[in-house]
């Protein structure tokens, strides 16, 4: 790969139904509707009133983010008043920017390079539903447009809590937004502008919209992307984080490669469409191309795209059409899967285009493109027989080679983003474990935090161990260390990770457990020594890499503005 690529080092996030990137790939595999049809008794909760209530065209259907009123605002310095205030979005994509950052292995007060933001949200409906016009919320409303609440100070919020100091750049493109973040953050990278980038998006909607025909919104919520029976589909609530490396900088620094991003394009539609909110034909086969033209990559290279995939008649139409003139002729039918995250999960509008990148990496790395939900009979309108593409109703293998997929995200206003996206090159060999001991350090602000953390890393290490995968002990050891050490500390010694699991769970269980006989002295001090709160050094191991490990616990609290009747 040349050295324009930009390595995928870490990812997080909350969707529906998936409360992290995991989740989401357990549910893709499974074929998993996330989308949630609400209750009478459910909406009124939310403050939705009779009448719409009552309205035909109204759609309940939503997918739903569990826990959004939830925040660990002391985790990141905010008082809780003011943490009552703030947009849920900005909350969760900092817990989120947080666990990105975990996920890569990074603590960015240890790091000597610089750390980049770039994000964008949806409309601050918190504000417009709970806050604005409440004599409980305040008299001050122009207060409540600050940075707490306002999109702009999104990424600025995120650098101000995490202490990062490199660009901070909100992107604002609707659907798109998140997607033209990656493309920006991308950039900056090559750029030598930031060394680490976290880039992505957050959205926060509740079952208010309503269904018009030709509209965006189905009348059951359900994105049938592609098929003769599409209408649109549900908006959902959802947080989707990457975290971007040059990739020769993230191979030399021992980093986890999950994916590559080898080419990207942003443009827009212009006036060559039907009006401001229609997508244009032009607009968006010109990003492709560019896009793969960025990538060195031929069209035939491509074994899936992960489709914008709007669900309307349309849209989706014309979404095919500009792929197949962008890919062009003498590609066999049938060659490239066609898929789209909307038909799991609803539209997660500015964060909807980080998702798809998170589902199309996580395609890369496994070799695996999930079925689309909903398809049965094709769009009269697209023309499948002469194209490359085909929509997987079950879950399909990549080809044998290299696997490349394309994602694409384009935002109301003919705002196209596009992004190409590799399976990680293969790890330089290295020597098998050595079977000496490790420390592996643990910590959290509290007790209820520390227990939880260790509970989660036993059963993340025994599911790997059963799964006949069980990671490096030296690889973990280097991945906690890096971590920022908190005041509530503990400790266990292993020469596997095997034997690393019971004395996690005896760690979260009670008072730490004697260190197993054999031990190294010199590590046994070190390790009481940290725990004791000292600063160590811990001993490195060559050739150790850094991998993805439970994130921290956040130990969440109500702070809401209950909707008034």
């Amino acid at each position: 790969m040349g050295g324009d690529a930009i390595a995928v080092v870490g990812m997080a996030g909350r969707f529906p139904g998936a409360p992290d990137v995991a989740a989401l790939w357990r549910n893709l595999l499974g074929g998993v509707d996330a989308v949630h049809d609400h209750t009478p008794a459910e909406l009124r909760e939310l403050g939705v009133g009779e009448r719409l209530i009552a309205d035909p065209a109204h759609v309940p259907a939503h997918g739903r983010l569990e826990g959004v009123a939830d925040f660990d605002a002391e985790f990141f310095g905010v008082p809780d008043a003011e943490a009552v205030r703030m947009d849920p979005q900005q909350r969760l994509f900092l817990e989120q920017a947080w666990a990105a950052l975990e996920d890569a292995g990074h603590d960015p007060a240890a790091r000597d390079g610089i750390v980049g933001v770039f994000a964008g949200s949806s409309l601050n409906r918190y504000f417009l539903f709970r806050q604005f016009g409440n004599p409980s919320a305040t008299d001050d409303w122009e207060s409540l447009l600050l940075p707490g609440s306002a999109a702009d100070y999104l990424p600025a919020q995120v650098a101000y809590r995490l202490g990062l100091t490199g660009p901070a750049i909100a992107t604002q493109t609707a659907c798109s937004s998140s997607l033209v973040a990656v493309c920006t953050a991308a950039q900056s990278l090559l750029d030598y502008r930031c060394d680490l980038a976290l880039a992505g998006g957050v959205s926060v909607t509740e079952p208010r919209f309503r269904h018009t025909p030709g509209g965006l919104v189905s009348p059951d919520g359900r994105c049938r992307a592609f098929d003769a029976a599409g209408q649109g589909a549900a908006y959902g609530s959802g947080v989707a984080v990457l975290a971007l490396k040059r990739l020769e900088d993230a191979q030399e620094d021992g980093d986890q490669v999950l994916a590559v991003l080898r080419g990207w394009a942003v443009g827009n539609d212009g006036a060559a469409r039907a009006g401001f909110a229609a997508p244009g034909l032009d607009g968006q086969a010109a990003v492709v191309a560019e896009a793969l033209a960025s990538a060195e990559a031929s069209p035939a290279d491509i074994g899936y795209v992960e489709a914008h995939g709007s669900g309307t008649l349309a849209g989706d139409a014309i979404e095919v059409a500009a792929l197949a003139r962008a890919f062009g002729d003498g590609l066999a039918p049938g060659s490239c899967a066609l898929g789209s995250l909307k038909t799991n999960l609803g539209n997660l509008d500015a964060a909807a285009g980080a998702a798809s990148l998170i589902k199309a990496v996580l395609a890369v790395r496994h070799g695996i493109v999930p079925a689309n939900l909903h398809f049965r009979t094709p769009n009269p309108e697209i023309d499948f027989a002469s194209s490359p593409f085909f929509v997987p109703v079950e879950n399909h293998p990549f080809p044998a080679g290299p696997r490349l997929a394309g994602v694409s995200s384009f935002g109301l206003g003919g705002t196209n983003a596009h992004v190409i996206v590799e399976n990680a090159p293969e790890e330089a060999p290295r020597a098998g474990a050595d079977g000496g001991w490790h420390a592996l350090p643990v910590s959290a602000r509290t007790p209820e935090a520390l227990r939880e953390a260790l509970t989660r890393l036993a059963d993340h290490l025994a599911a790997q161990v059963a799964a006949g995968a069980p990671p490096r002990p030296d690889d973990v050891a280097r991945t906690l260390a890096g971590r920022r050490a908190f005041a509530r500390r503990a400790a266990v010694l292993c020469r596997d990770v095997a034997e690393a699991v019971p004395l996690l769970r005896a760690a979260a269980g009670a008072a730490p457990p004697d260190h197993p006989a054999g031990a190294p002295a010199e590590l046994v001090a070190r390790a009481s020594a940290w725990v004791s709160g000292a600063d160590v050094e811990w001993p490195g191991t060559p050739g150790a890499r850094r991998v993805s490990l439970p994130a921290y616990p956040f130990q969440r609290r109500r702070h809401w503005i209950e909707a008034r009747p």
